[in-house]
């Protein structure tokens, strides 16, 4: 479970995740006391960009 309450319970897209991502760098740099955030981000983001690849055999 992530450390990051979502608004609601339903799953957040790739696109939408990567949005999230690029406003935490608005400035330039990540602060510190976001890296947490960011990680958790960037994990979900990875696994929503999976969704729906197939495994080639």
């Amino acid at each position: 479970m992530s450390p990051f309450p979502r608004e609601s319970e339903t799953a957040l897209s790739a696109a939408e995740l990567n949005v999230r991502i690029r406003e935490l760098w608005a400035d330039g740099e990540l602060p510190d006391d976001r890296r947490p955030e960011y990680e958790a981000l960037v994990v979900e983001w990875a696994a929503a960009s999976l969704d729906g690849v197939e495994r080639a055999a």
